[in-house]
């Protein structure tokens, strides 16, 4: 038997910066969430305990600090690539980054520098790169956005065996929290622009789609983005079905006519699914 080392990669994970942007009095805030993750000629450091092809990963941590200070965060997807590119670039032991990105929205109370936190939606972005001029792939994306239907949803004609218990129905709540990532076709995409036309196209396919079942809501959300978005080639979506049962009123000699539902937070269906544009360039399967 030959033992050899596969795949490895190393980095600086979470590393959370709050960047405050001042003009006189009037401020604007990032807030972010960075890992690092670095692959290259390192297999003397795992075989032989020999760091000098190593970046430290304290080191990592220090450059988001410092470019989040000389260069501004900006686009999430921007600060990922010329993060990426410069270890890259910087360090010839590396040959690839791989940099993650989670922004949390902050709204402002006042005119100022006054802020109030913007729910629980988080953007995403997953930056690849082999340095400048090299390889590179952006995903951008989104979590814990929340949406409900409370009618325009059904669920029958399902397979039923001797544990079957759930009742088909012809209107229903249909209610999930959205993670979705998107991959671009290239780098020169307008990332704020095209972030929020994305997250629109996907709430108006989840309003304007009646669900027959909650993979139909999935794939109809994606081919929209599709549709609409030519910068944008393959969507990934992960959408837990937040259940909503109905409460049965009959001990109290109450009808419940779809009005009042006990909304339960687990166990919950998972339903996952990718859609994408068949002539859609590769990305490496490596790449995630």
């Amino acid at each position: 038997m030959t033992i050899v080392l596969g795949d490895n990669r190393y980095g600086k994970a979470e590393t959370r910066v709050v960047r405050v942007t001042r003009d006189g009095d009037v401020h604007r805030i990032k807030d972010v969430n960075v890992s690092v993750l670095l692959s290259g000629d390192m297999e003397d450091v795992h075989l032989t305990g020999d760091n000098a092809a190593v970046l430290p990963t304290d080191t990592q941590k220090n450059t988001v600090f410092a470019f989040a200070k000389r260069y501004g965060v900006g686009e999430i997807e921007n600060f990922g690539l010329r993060l990426a590119r410069h270890f890259v670039d910087a360090q010839p032991t590396i040959a690839h980054a791989r940099v993650e990105i989670e922004e949390y929205a902050w709204n402002r109370i006042t005119e100022r520098h006054s802020f109030v936190r913007d729910g629980t939606e988080v953007r995403t972005a997953l930056v690849h790169s082999d340095g400048t001029g090299g390889r590179e792939s952006v995903v951008s994306g989104l979590k814990d956005l929340v949406v409900l239907n409370s009618t325009g949803s059904e669920f029958h004609g399902f397979i039923e065996d001797e544990f079957t218990t759930l009742r088909p129905t012809d209107d229903r709540i249909l209610a999930t929290a959205v993670t979705a990532s998107w991959r671009h076709r290239g780098v020169g995409t307008d990332w704020g622009d095209s972030y929020r036309a994305v997250r629109e196209h996907l709430l108006r396919g989840f309003a304007e789609t009646h669900s027959l079942s909650l993979q139909q809501t999935l794939y109809e959300m994606g081919r929209r983005v599709l549709r609409e978005r030519r910068e944008v080639c393959e969507v990934r979506m992960s959408m837990p079905n937040r259940h909503h049962f109905l409460v049965d009123l009959q001990p109290f000699g109450m009808n419940n006519d779809n009005e009042v539902y006990f909304a339960a937070d687990r166990p919950y269906g998972l339903i996952e699914g990718t859609v994408l544009d068949d002539d859609a360039p590769d990305a490496p399967a490596a790449w995630s």
